[in-house]
């Protein structure tokens, strides 16, 4: 059994006598992003004959016995961890909220959670409602949320995990502080310096006895790496948010784990393909004499438990109807990989903006951005249903359309390239424009060659413009649109412009144009 305890009463919880060296195992997961049912190999929702075919990778059903199976295997204590983003990403938390985040991480046993950005997609009301829900402790050590009713007690910043032989180790959590772009934390939640509430928190538990100590984090790889350099005292990090698969496998971008200034640093990918698997041995005084692990790939050799797939299909019939039309047919894979949307020219983002702007053609529109974040999945080749749109536009944007000056539009530009590095959201994609960027160019002059309608932009003109209401309203730090003129940010959803789209360019033929030139 594992015992929680709130940082401030940890130190009622003393170590009596010297230990023994102390194994631990870490079961963790990270941006599962409500993907209930098993995936494909473009992260899109694997159909039943896929599946059955053995061609499919992880859901919730699988998730289970893989959790089931390793703590049946390990020698000594186990502890589940999650680094946040349980939230949004299929039509279950259109349906059910974070409902069934609820359920399914309690009955999974998690001892802790990281609160991550998609966590307030619903508000702070959404993130309230699910803690009502679970037992175990949801963190954030650089948030403050004591100016909301519904969150104020109920985020704790860290917590100390106990075990029956009385081994303490402390988790202390902190959450990506561009989140107020990136979701939906309201004004009266205010965010601080990762790295400050971490030492603080890390501090506090050393001088409490706790030396043991774990940061489960919802800030990105290239992040966990500074907290790596600049925060002492954690003995290792468990990460999320960037969707990094690290690991000997192909495509992974680094080691399992990560070696930064001495820390580990470990995630493991996303929507439940993989559940990350770390056995530590920790010394006498704390120290960390010996580490390894995997992630452990949920394929077809992973059988489903039976009670939850059972389950999961009661909870999926309010949705077959919706997600089963067939709205069109692509001759080819659409690529909407994280790695390529945000990053380059994609061929998810040319099909998204190329709906945009053929549904605003006849209001004048010129030009269509979108954020590369919000594209949230790949389409294979073939026909192409609802469920598959849905699955890559999950969150219910709307269609907006407004004007501004180029050189708005070019400070856009400039925004979308600003955390190319960190693989962030905001990276522009784009429709009747093109543009050549230098990520490693200096601050405001990372955009050049700027083309629209095949004539250089004019910065002082006036271009008519569409977006989805996220990006207009200053998401993904898109402030140069918030003051917009004649905008209006009620149009269609995003994902039925999209569909309409398909089913009147089938079959569609993806494309790459050469509108992002990336030096």
């Amino acid at each position: 059994m594992i015992r929680t305890l709130s940082a401030s009463t940890a130190a009622l919880a003393l170590l009596s006598g010297a230990a023994a060296a102390y194994d631990l195992t870490i079961l963790h997961t990270n941006d599962f992003h409500d993907r209930f049912e098993p995936i494909n190999a473009y992260d899109s929702t694997c159909s039943s004959e896929d599946n059955d075919a053995g061609e499919c990778f992880g859901g919730i059903a699988r998730m289970v016995t893989a959790v089931e199976d390793a703590r049946e295997a390990a020698a000594g204590d186990v502890i589940l961890l999650d680094a946040g983003d349980q939230f949004q990403g299929s039509l279950f938390f259109t349906q059910y909220g974070g409902d069934l985040s609820a359920e399914f991480m309690t009955q999974l046993g998690y001892d802790a959670m990281a609160v991550g950005n998609h966590e307030f997609d619903d508000g702070p009301e959404g993130l309230a409602k699910f803690l009502e829900q679970v037992e175990f402790p949801v963190l954030s050590a650089n948030i403050d949320v004591s100016g909301n009713d519904a969150l104020s007690g109920n985020v704790p910043k860290s917590i100390v995990i106990e075990t029956e032989g009385d081994e303490r180790i402390g988790i202390v959590s902190v959450l990506a502080e561009d989140t107020p772009e990136t979701s939906s934390p309201g004004d009266d939640v205010i965010f601080s310096s990762i790295i400050d509430a971490a030492q603080q928190q890390v501090d506090m538990l050393t001088d409490d006895g706790v030396n043991k100590i774990v940061m489960l984090t919802h800030v990105g790889l290239p992040a966990d790496r500074r907290l790596a350099e600049g925060v002492t005292g954690i003995d290792l990090i468990i990460g999320g948010h960037s969707h990094t698969l690290l690991g000997d496998m192909e495509g992974a971008a680094g080691p399992y784990p990560t070696m930064v200034n001495d820390v580990p640093i470990f995630q493991a990918y996303a929507y439940g393909k993989y559940l990350g698997e770390i056995d530590v041995t920790f010394s006498d005084d704390g120290e960390v004499t010996e580490i390894s692990g995997t992630p452990v790939l949920l394929d077809s050799s992973v059988a489903e438990d039976e009670a939850t797939l059972e389950r999961v299909a009661a909870l999926a019939e309010p949705l077959e109807e919706l997600r089963q039309e067939v709205v069109g047919e692509s001759t080819a894979a659409i690529d909407g990989t994280r790695e390529s949307c945000r990053a380059v020219e994609c061929e998810m983002g040319n099909l998204v903006t190329d709906a945009m702007l053929a549904r605003t053609a006849d209001q004048g529109v010129q030009i269509a951005i979108t954020n590369g974040g919000g594209l949230r999945a790949s389409i294979e080749g073939g026909e192409v249903t609802m469920g598959d749109v849905l699955t890559v536009l999950p969150f219910q944007n709307t269609l907006s359309t407004f004007e501004v000056d180029g050189a708005a539009i070019v400070a856009a530009l400039e925004n979308g390239a600003s955390q190319m590095e960190e693989g962030a959201g905001r990276f522009a994609q784009v429709a009747g424009m093109s543009y050549t960027v230098d990520p490693s160019a200096e601050v405001g002059s990372r955009i050049s060659e700027v083309m629209v309608g095949g004539e250089p932009i004019d910065e002082s003109a006036t271009y008519a413009v569409a977006s989805n209401n996220y990006v207009r309203n200053g998401g993904d730090g898109y402030q140069m649109f918030v003051d917009a003129e004649n905008a209006y940010d009620f149009g269609p959803d995003l994902a039925d412009v999209t569909a309409e789209y398909l089913s009147q360019n089938t079959p569609y033929t993806p494309v790459i144009e050469g509108r992002i030139t990336v030096r």
